[in-house]
């Protein structure tokens, strides 16, 4: 068990191998698999991945009513040229969305790190392998990268909303796609680090307020919001910026804030976007 970013990069230069060969080793060991079974049970993540990202289907709507559609919208609006970010960041936006709407029409998700952050990851593997030409194998290792980083935000802080809220869902997912594309980038083992910090940073005291208590609204959109973190903070990063707190202490900082957050802001659903005139109206109706 790695217990810390700090800790995966020394193992990591004491064996002179890659992050992710640390975390495979990990794997391996914890589930006393072998390195071969360890790889493909990742691929095989990231192929459902891609799976679920194919079979969405924008005709379907929640039983809730509140979400469904809004990513063949979207996709519609970059096939047209309407989105002022460019193609690519609107196929990431894209995705992003249609796999929050697969997770609430209860279709087949990956949940990286949870099910509420389902669209962050896919949304960026998926789109910089099919921009950028990355192989599968490539893809694969970058997965465990995350999986590293979420690994140890799970360990020291949260991923789950009702502890620590949004931020430690859609913040975690952010931190582990910065992290794992900073690695498909080329970064060194403190650029992965910091492009995991910079995401999570700015993402901290994220709420947990979703309507009806579904996640739906407003965490479907909230995921397209990770997505586009994640690229930015490793542009950022990759440009030689560097977050100027230690990745290990930001999320550290995470499970503060998350311990300090009233319990009206952990998925509870009793403040906040859920509280609001509307919420309300929307849960009522559902409730009926």
């Amino acid at each position: 068990m790695i217990h810390s970013i700090e800790e995966l990069i020394r193992v990591s230069e004491s064996k002179n191998c890659s992050i992710w060969e640390v975390i495979l080793e990990d794997d391996m060991q914890d589930r006393s698999v072998s390195k071969e079974e360890s790889f493909a049970e990742m691929r095989r993540m990231y192929r459902a991945m891609k799976e679920a990202d194919a079979g969405y289907d924008g005709e379907v709507i929640s039983a809730s009513k509140l979400v469904g559609g809004d990513g063949a919208k979207m996709e519609q609006a970059v096939r047209e040229g309407n989105v002022s970010s460019g193609s690519f960041m609107g196929k990431v936006m894209t995705r992003a969305i249609k796999m929050g709407e697969s997770n609430a029409c209860m279709k087949r998700i990956v949940a990286a790190p949870t099910a509420g952050s389902c669209g962050v990851l896919p949304a960026v593997f998926i789109s910089f392998q099919e921009e950028f030409g990355y192989d599968e194998d490539k893809m694969t290792e970058a997965l465990f990268v995350a999986a590293g980083i979420g690994s140890v935000i799970a360990e020291r802080a949260s991923i789950s909303g009702a502890q620590g809220g949004c931020q430690a869902e859609i913040g975690s997912a952010s931190a582990m796609a910065a992290g794992g594309v900073a690695y498909l980038r080329g970064g060194k083992n403190d650029q992965i680090a910091d492009a995991a910090a910079i995401a999570l940073k700015n993402l901290l005291g994220l709420v947990c307020d979703p309507v009806a208590g579904l996640v739906e609204v407003p965490c479907v959109k909230r995921n397209v919001v990770g997505a586009v973190n994640a690229i930015t903070s490793a542009d950022m990063v990759m440009a030689g910026i560097q977050s100027r707190i230690p990745v290990d202490e930001v999320i550290d900082a995470m499970g503060e804030i998350g311990r300090l957050l009233p319990t009206s802001l952990r998925e509870t659903s009793q403040a906040g976007l859920a509280a609001t005139p509307t919420g309300l109206t929307a849960a009522e109706h559902i409730m009926k």
